[in-house]
């Protein structure tokens, strides 16, 4: 019964399908199933195999966001019962996500902060707009491992560097690396700027991620 269900999980996944996701976490605790495994062994395999379709051109942004929502519909269920059961999912690092200031283009950081979400990270995104100390701030505050910086504009993307050097300025690195995203950046401007990492998508942020806390 558990496998048959686990594939349905997966499937509802694949299809962006949120309201059948949702079911299906709730159908899963009503019959006993452990929440960690639903998650694990149903879910994650199904966005998984997304990002794997993604990453081969097979789908494309929208495909990936569906299939993140249908993720989050899930997990947002079956979460409170895994606290209550003392049961929460290994955290695998703590990542704060955000927008520069001046710019408030956010789909891109918004698909990094839920794949990171449902791969095991403890993800607090900020938002857009974002002002290179707040940045700091919530990095102190959460203990962040990661910091991510996104600028979809030329005109913004300066921002990422005086992001960095705030960090420096702050004596956070190398503890808290420092990852950039966007349209205009690349790994040149990463290495430019003294930056830890630079990711296109989301699949690859999260890979990155992984890496960079040895995951």
């Amino acid at each position: 019964m558990s496998e048959e269900l686990f594939a349905q999980m997966r499937q509802s996944v694949i299809d962006g399908d949120a309201a059948a996701s949702a079911a299906l976490a709730e159908r899963a605790l009503a019959n006993g199933v452990p929440p960690l495994d639903a998650i694990d062994k149903g879910f994650v395999p199904g966005l998984t195999y997304v990002g794997e379709q993604f990453a081969i051109g097979e789908l494309f942004l929208p495909d990936m966001m569906l299939s993140a929502r249908a993720m989050q519909r899930a997990v947002a269920i079956l979460e409170p019962v895994m606290k209550a059961e003392a049961t929460e999912r290994h955290v695998l690092g703590r990542v704060v996500l955000g927008t520069v200031k001046g710019d408030i283009h956010e789909i891109g950081k918004n698909l990094v902060g839920m794949m990171l979400a449902t791969s095991g990270f403890e993800v607090h995104d900020l938002g857009v707009n974002v002002d290179p100390d707040r940045f700091v701030a919530a990095a102190q505050e959460h203990g962040a491992d990661i910091v991510g910086v996104s600028a979809l504009l030329t005109t913004t993307m300066a921002g990422q560097r005086t992001v960095v050097e705030k960090f420096d300025a702050a004596g956070l690195r190398p503890k808290c690396r420092v990852i950039v995203g966007g349209a205009p950046a690349s790994a040149t401007w990463a290495a430019e700027i003294g930056a830890d990492g630079y990711s296109e998508d989301a699949i690859g942020a999260v890979a990155l991620v992984r890496q960079l806390v040895g995951a």
